[in-house]
């Protein structure tokens, strides 16, 4: 199974890549693709969203952090108007 999670990249200020990752891996493994990064300090975010949707009809489940993270950026809400 796969995962849209959290993959923290910086020592001493946190940044995070979204990343899409098979569920056995463990946080700093391999992943499969990056589809993003987070940055909470800034609170700024950039999204992959072709890669990210893509991975979300394939069946990939987003963590807590991330689908709020998302929630926050309104990917839902773009999704939501393509759907109707």
């Amino acid at each position: 199974m796969v995962k849209l999670r959290l993959k923290r990249c910086g020592r001493k200020q946190p940044i995070y890549r979204i990343v899409a990752i098979d569920v056995r891996s463990r946080r700093e493994g391999r992943d499969l693709q990056k589809v993003g990064f987070y940055d909470p300090i800034k609170n700024q975010t950039c999204l992959n969203v072709p890669a990210i949707l893509y991975f979300l009809e394939k069946g990939a489940q987003p963590t807590r952090t991330v689908y709020d993270t998302l929630k926050k950026a309104e990917f839902f809400k773009d999704k939501e108007r393509t759907l109707s």
